[in-house]
């Protein structure tokens, strides 16, 4: 009496690459990035509205200003887990509708723990800071890449690769480490551009812009390449 491990006459090693090359095709039928990077790219923009006319502003007579972007607080803590909650259901219905399972459980996780850090910084230098000075003097610059990782485009960099980990995608991993590289060390998000130049509300508003724009057009380039892949 004997026990065979694959049918009769089957190759294993074929058989194990039918099976990788099957595996490889379901992750490719349920992906779905352009939509999340659209999602994520029209919350931004979205939110440039509520930063400028929430912002609160007090210049003085000798040039100098303060302001605090209040209507952050007011955007993000909402906006956050309800554009995660739409990715989820994105991907939940384009794998019902091609007859394949979806994990959404793990957007909707790191939705709800970005949302949960953002908003915890936020409030905390919100209280804390307008008491008391800031820790060093000069800022070091490494202070300055902590602020934008944790304001909300930083995140969404965080979210990205989050996603290009649950996908394992090569493309979507290195778009989101150029993302990252945007926010941190290029745009100015924790003060804008220079306000003579622009103002405060719309030199802090033009980095935004900015991030918004690049995910809308990042979606739109993984989209085609959907489409090519399908064709």
């Amino acid at each position: 009496m004997t026990t065979e491990s694959v049918p009769a006459g089957g190759d294993p090693h074929r058989l194990l690459s039918d099976v990788h090359t099957l595996t490889r095709q379901v992750r490719l039928d349920r992906r779905v990035t352009w939509a999340a990077l659209l999602v994520l790219g029209a919350a931004t923009l979205f939110g440039i509205p509520f930063d400028w006319f929430g912002m609160m502003v007090h210049c003085h007579a000798d040039g100098g200003c303060e302001f605090a972007r209040r209507g952050v607080l007011y955007y993000w803590p909402w906006a956050l887990p309800a554009a995660y909650a739409i990715i989820a259901m994105l991907y939940a219905r384009v794998a019902r509708q091609r007859g394949l399972g979806a994990r959404v459980l793990p957007y909707a996780i790191t939705g709800a723990l970005t949302t949960l850090l953002f908003t915890a910084a936020w409030v905390a230098a919100a209280l804390y800071l307008p008491g008391h000075p800031p820790p060093f003097n000069p800022l070091p610059y490494w202070w300055f890449v902590l602020d934008r990782l944790v304001s909300p485009w930083g995140l969404i960099g965080v979210a990205l690769l989050v996603l290009a980990w649950l996908e394992r995608h090569l493309a979507l991993l290195a778009f989101g480490l150029g993302y990252l590289a945007l926010v941190l060390f290029v745009l100015p998000m924790g003060d804008g551009f220079a306000s003579p130049l622009f103002g405060i509300r719309a030199g802090m508003a033009l980095p935004q812009l900015i991030v918004g724009v690049v995910l809308l057009l990042s979606a739109a380039g993984f989209a085609r390449a959907a489409r090519r892949r399908q064709r």
